[in-house]
């Protein structure tokens, strides 16, 4: 038994000592049937937040007007208590406007948002209570609101999404109701701030099953909403002798397909976005389907989208690389040394290469110039690629040269040669300089 089961089945215990009837909840049940590990084990119960925290020597009043208490437990772990409530009107789409404690299990299952997370499960017994159908959804894999989906959705816009995310998470289809209501809600997911949007799409992409959940994101028009430039994607064309596999949105859900797993949120996103300058960027020329200057438009895309979804910028910079080089593949095999070198040391450059087999093997599938920079890539030690200078600034200064931005130049010019290997030592590096970029001259 986990850690975390051990700590939420000791409150459950605790709570009944006290003459209180206490559940786990939500996606624990789900998972636990499932025979999967849950990440966290909450607890629900009809002791209200002043019976909690009058109960337990140490808690967290993180929510209590929503009926929310953080007991602590064992060393800097807590376990989530929720008093059985009713939740009275979601004015801002996100959160309820009152909230009401309720005695009953069956009551406080009626808020929630799916039939798969609202089943409670007493551990103590090992008794499940379903009283919304949720072991009949996990049985034939179906995505279904309790109640009325245009309700659940109304009350809390997020829910549309992780609809999505449940359905290609665990394979599941979305009930026929549930998806129509999503169709027609999908324009208020507006509502929902830009971080809650793009953590719900990084988990997506992130969990092992991108391709069916950006499907589902386009069936359900949700897509259309959150990320259109994606959903551009859909029926334009590629040059079949290039792309065989079909257009630009069944290549990137073909990439997406292929994603690894675990995956890093800035690899999903920057596959995600690699040709997002495509449908801008379409025309048919006398030879074939062309798409000019598709990275620089697509660079613009990306760190549009990564604004716009309020990105770390660190993520920021890593997608819009990933976005802008993805294309240089193609040339490696034709580099000068120094430019392959610079290439290779780029800044987390196995996402780059990463992004660039996906590529090939969701198109034509031929993958030369990915085994020619993985062989360079494996036999070449990193001082080859990042070597110490050769010439610093002060000895420039020492040999007469003024500081400036022929410096950098200089300098530049110096390192290039040592990159390939013209320039072993300081001695032939400072002759190099002294005969390329004579004193007082300009150039």
């Amino acid at each position: 038994m986990s850690e975390k089961k051990q700590h939420a089945l000791q409150v459950i215990q605790t709570l009944h000592q006290a003459g209180f009837l206490a559940f786990l909840v939500g996606g624990c049940v789900r998972d636990l049937l499932l025979n999967r590990e849950p990440a966290d084990y909450d607890v629900s119960t009809d002791a209200t937040p002043d019976d909690v925290m009058r109960i337990f020597p140490k808690t967290y009043a993180i929510g209590a007007q929503f009926g929310v208490i953080l007991v602590a437990v064992g060393e800097n772990e807590t376990v989530e208590v929720a008093t059985f409530r009713n939740d009275l009107g979601y004015s801002d789409g996100r959160h309820p406007d009152e909230v009401r404690f309720s005695k009953t299990p069956q009551e406080d299952v009626q808020r929630r948002d799916f039939t798969i997370n609202g089943l409670l499960l007493d551990p103590l017994t090992d008794r499940v209570l379903d009283y919304v159908g949720g072991r009949q959804d996990l049985e034939q894999g179906i995505i279904r609101t309790i109640g009325d989906p245009e309700k659940r959705f109304g009350e809390d816009k997020l829910r549309m999404l992780r609809a999505v995310r449940f359905a290609s998470r665990f394979g599941y289809i979305l009930e026929m109701n549930t998806m129509t209501a999503m169709q027609k809600w999908a324009p208020q997911i507006s509502q929902v701030s830009a971080e809650r949007v793009r953590d719900e799409l990084t988990k997506m992409l992130t969990e092992g099953k991108a391709r069916l959940a950006f499907f589902m994101l386009y069936a359900s028009k949700l897509l259309q909403q959150v990320l259109p430039e994606i959903a551009a994607m859909k029926g334009v064309e590629q040059p079949p002798e290039f792309h065989p596999e079909g257009d630009v949105f069944i290549h990137t859900l073909l990439l997406l397909d292929n994603l690894p797993h675990p995956c890093t949120p800035t690899l999903a996103w920057g596959t995600l976005l690699h040709d997002a300058g495509k449908p801008a960027t379409f025309r048919k020329a006398p030879d074939r389907i062309r798409f000019d200057k598709h990275v620089d438009v697509g660079v613009k895309i990306a760190e549009g989208i990564c604004q716009r979804l309020h990105f770390s910028n660190e993520d920021t910079e890593q997608i819009i690389a990933l976005v802008n080089n993805h294309m240089r593949f193609m040339d490696a095999m034709r580099m000068n040394e120094s430019t392959l070198k610079k290439f290779l040391r780029m800044p987390k450059f196995e996402e780059h290469l990463e992004l660039h087999r996906l590529d090939c093997l969701a198109s034509n599938g031929k993958m030369g110039s990915y085994d020619f920079v993985k062989q360079k890539l494996d036999s070449m030690p990193p001082e080859a690629m990042r070597p110490a200078p050769l010439v610093t600034g002060d000895q420039l200064i020492a040999a007469g040269y003024e500081p400036g931005p022929r410096f950098k130049a200089i300098l530049a010019a110096v390192e290039d040669a040592q990159l390939e290997n013209r320039l072993t030592n300081s001695e032939e590096a400072m002759v190099f300089i002294r005969r390329e970029f004579p004193l007082g001259t300009s150039n």
